[in-house]
C-alpha cells in the first residue's frame, strides 16, 4: 500500500515576509551600504532611504516600515528632533557613528528602541537588533552603553539641597551632567556601603535612581528585563523600600 510522503502532505511553511526598514543616514555611501546589505537578505528589505530627519519622517509616514534606522547627525533635522515624531509611526534604532553619552541618553529618553554605533556590530548582529528592536527588546552596543554607564556612575550618585522631589523621577532626562556632578561629592561611597548591595546591584540601583526604565536597563547592562527585575527586588529588600522612588530617595541620601 503506498503512503504519501510527508513532504505531499504537510507542504513547507512559507518563509516570514522580510522586516521593512526606512534607512535614513546623510552620507550617501553608508546608506548605499546599508541598503545593499539589507535588501540583499530574505529575512530583511528596504522600502526607501532618507537624507536628513523630514525625510525619514515622511518616508515612514508613505511606507509604514517595521523599523526605521536613523542616524543622528544630519543637516536639516537631525535625528535626535525626528525621534519624538518617528516613534509614534514605528520601532526606531538610533544607527550612528556618535556616541557620547548625552546623546545616547537622550535617544533612549525620546523612545529609541535601541543604539548601534557603526563599527560595533556585524551583519549578522545588525539583523539581529532589528528584529529585537521590532519586537520590543531593546538594543545597545557596548561603546553606546559604556558612555552611558560611565555618565551616569560619575554623576547620578547623589544629594540635592532640594531635596529628591526636585530631581523628579526622570531625573535621566532633566538633570545635566554639571549639576549631578556637583551632587555626586555630597554622598560618599561609604554612606551606600550600609545598604550591602553587591557591585552589579550598585550599578542597576544608579540606573534605577538615574531614571531609566527596566527595559532601558536590560539594554545597558546586557542583561534580561527578567535578571533586571529579580536584582531590582533584592535591591528594594536591601533598602527596605517598596518602590523606585523611595529606593532611588534613599540610596540618593535624601529620604
Amino acid at each position: 500500500m503506498h503512503h504519501p510522503s510527508v513532504r505531499q502532505d504537510f507542504p513547507p511553511v512559507p518563509a516570514a515576509p522580510p522586516i521593512r526598514l526606512v534607512v535614513a543616514d546623510d552620507n550617501p555611501v553608508v546608506r548605499a551600504g546599508l541598503t545593499a546589505l539589507l535588501s540583499g537578505r530574505e529575512d530583511t528589505t528596504v522600502v526607501a532611504e532618507a537624507a536628513d530627519g523630514r525625510e525619514a519622517y515622511e518616508a515612514t509616514l508613505r511606507h509604514r516600515p517595521d523599523v526605521v534606522l536613523l542616524d543622528v547627525r544630519m543637516p536639516g533635522v537631525d535625528g535626535i528632533s525626528a525621534l519624538p515624531h518617528l516613534v509614534r509611526l514605528a520601532p526606531v534604532m538610533m544607527l550612528t557613528y556618535s556616541h557620547e553619552a548625552e546623546t545616547v541618553r537622550e535617544a533612549l529618553r525620546l523612545g529609541a528602541g535601541g543604539y548601534l554605533v557603526h563599527g560595533e556590530f556585524t551583519a549578522e548582529q545588525l539583523v539581529r537588533a532589528v528584529r529585537d528592536v521590532r519586537e520590543g527588546r531593546p538594543h545597545v552596543t557596548p561603546g553606546a552603553a559604556r558612555a552611558l554607564l560611565d555618565e551616569l556612575r560619575s554623576s547620578a550618585t547623589a544629594q540635592s539641597g532640594a531635596g529628591f522631589p526636585a530631581l523628579g523621577p526622570s531625573l535621566v532626562g532633566k538633570a545635566s551632567p554639571e549639576s549631578l556632578s556637583q551632587l555626586q561629592s555630597a554622598v560618599g561611597q561609604s554612606f551606600r556601603s550600609q545598604f550591602q548591595l553587591s557591585a552589579r546591584e550598585a550599578e542597576i540601583m544608579d540606573l534605577v535612581a538615574s531614571g531609566l526604565t527596566n527595559q532601558q536597563i536590560a539594554a545597558v547592562c546586557f542583561i534580561s528585563e527578567k535578571t533586571v527585575k529579580n536584582h531590582i527586588n533584592r535591591i528594594f529588600a536591601k533598602l527596605h523600600s517598596t518602590n523606585r522612588a523611595q529606593a532611588a530617595a534613599k540610596w540618593l541620601g535624601v529620604a
